[in-house]
């Protein structure tokens, strides 16, 4: 097969986390809410009802701008798209996209083992349109509930040459809204969703591909098999000297193909005209507002990991990735600061506390298919077991026992560790005594080992432990049984 090169740009929806929908006042909050019940006339369509803009979803529109760079016009306009599907009540979009409130900006991502920065054509706002939800007998009911959420989409240029770099970006700006608090970007509720835009050349065309939109990827698996199936089915085409048209496909999850739904639209087709009913939104004091609410962002959170803690690349920024993990990271190191006996090493509790974080949380959570933001083990229970390990109150293996109980019950540490008797012997004394037994009754075993037999260490090692029922601090038992032999 000929080479040929891929042009990948993405269009992102975001539905952000308002308590009133884009220009009403009813709920945006409740997920879980019963169809048609957070539904008023204005988001339903009904005659002589007026639009009012959520101030909110205005403000997080520009903050998101200021993180991504990009450019805030002093002024921008809603407008009307006009379409007609079954759950748009009004027969048209309230939208910002021909005079959007932000453009241009880009996010700098690393794959393929290299860094990239993709730009962003622009950003804009809108209201969601409503859901259509298929029963038994294929009728086709409508839910307005979600009718007039409150919507960006960010529209990427066509940056990206690959499936991975375009999962690598769409889960590196999920990483960013999330850390300013504007959306859940919860894909399986709907919070995130992706069209993506694919075109195919062959290598050194001057000329870009047709391109073809498969929309409404809801998960970065998703994404990522849209993108090769629709790369190889493009590069087919050519291969046997076919068009590729220009249209908008949806994607079969379960067939794992895309299917060709209708030809693409222009945008006259939508008949944009300015939205009567909203004067422009002037922009200037709202950036000056949101400049001083922007928090740490994912990358600035990363590097700041590797200065404090001393921490490699890797680990920083798996952590600082989820500001979930982040935050629980912080909150847990700063009840061992409040809670250690020890003189406090930041950074040796750190290594300790990210460390377990993201080889024994980040697995049980993986085997459970849990969320992180269901588990039961509380920061402060997190700080206990740290502690326990790093003062030897119980050993490594001790403490995945106990974490396992944690995970479990969310019960404590220390309590589990009382429970179930764990404490390790560290008393010097005692330790010697029982050692000093353990040498009397095996002699043959010490001569073994002064004959250069290591093993034998290893041997009377066993016979402490099995004497102390395991309780015996394994360091310590280590630096008396070497003083002594």
């Amino acid at each position: 097969m000929r080479e040929y090169e891929t042009t990948i740009g993405l269009e992102i929806h975001v539905q952000l986390k308002t308590k009133s929908k884009m220009f009403c006042g009813s709920d945006n909050f409740s997920v879980d809410a019963k169809p048609n019940t957070n539904v008023c006339p204005v988001c339903m369509g009904f005659p002589g009802t007026l639009p009012v803009p959520n101030v909110q979803a205005i403000d997080w529109t520009i903050l998101l701008g200021l993180a991504l760079n990009a450019e805030i016009p002093k002024e921008f306009n809603f407008e009307r798209k006009n379409y007609f599907y079954p759950d748009l009540p009004k027969a048209y979009q309230i939208s910002s996209a021909t005079n959007p409130p932000v453009i241009g900006g880009s996010l700098k991502i690393f794959a393929g083992g290299e860094e990239k920065e993709v730009h962003l054509h622009h950003i804009h706002l809108e209201e969601d349109a409503g859901k259509l939800v298929h029963d038994k007998s294929d009728n086709a009911l409508v839910d307005l509930n979600r009718a007039g959420t409150p919507l960006v989409e960010i529209v990427t240029e066509p940056d990206m040459a690959s499936a991975e770099e375009a999962k690598v970006f769409a889960q590196s700006l999920r990483s960013l809204i999330r850390h300013l608090g504007i959306s859940d970007a919860n894909m399986e509720q709907g919070n995130m969703r992706f069209d993506i835009n694919v075109s195919v050349r062959k290598k050194g065309a001057k000329e870009m591909g047709t391109k073809v939109e498969v929309k409404n990827l809801n998960s970065f698996k998703m994404l990522e098999r849209a993108i090769l199936f629709e790369e190889q089915r493009q590069k087919d085409l050519l291969e046997d000297v076919k068009k590729v048209a220009q249209e908008t496909r949806g994607w079969d999850d379960s067939k794992g193909k895309t299917l060709s739904q209708r030809s693409k639209e222009e945008a006259n087709d939508y008949r944009y005209f300015p939205e009567p009913d909203i004067p422009s939104i002037a922009t200037q004091e709202i950036v000056k507002k949101m400049k001083d609410q922007l928090p740490e962002l994912p990358q600035e959170k990363a590097k700041r990991f590797e200065s404090e803690y001393g921490f490699d690349k890797r680990l920083a920024e798996s952590l600082a990735d989820d500001i979930e993990m982040a935050e629980y990271f912080e909150k847990t190191l700063e009840h061992v600061e409040n809670s250690a006996k020890d003189s406090f090493d930041k950074r040796k509790y750190a290594k300790r506390v990210a460390n377990w974080m993201a080889t024994e949380l980040v697995g049980k959570l993986n085997e459970t298919s849990n969320e992180f933001a269901e588990i039961r083990v509380e920061p402060e229970n997190m700080a206990e077991l740290a502690i326990a390990i790093e003062e030897g109150t119980i050993s490594g293996k001790q403490a995945k026992d106990v974490f396992a109980e944690m995970f479990e019950t969310g019960k404590g540490a220390l309590a589990i560790i009382e429970e179930k008797g764990m404490k390790q012997i560290t008393d010097t004394d005692a330790l010697e005594k029982i050692i000093q037994e353990v040498l009397d009754a095996n002699p043959k075993v010490v001569e073994d080992f002064k004959n250069g037999k290591e093993k034998a260490f290893g041997f009377l090692v066993g016979q402490i432990m099995a004497k102390t029922h395991g309780q015996a601090n394994p360091k310590i038992v280590n630096e008396i049984l070497k003083k002594k032999l």
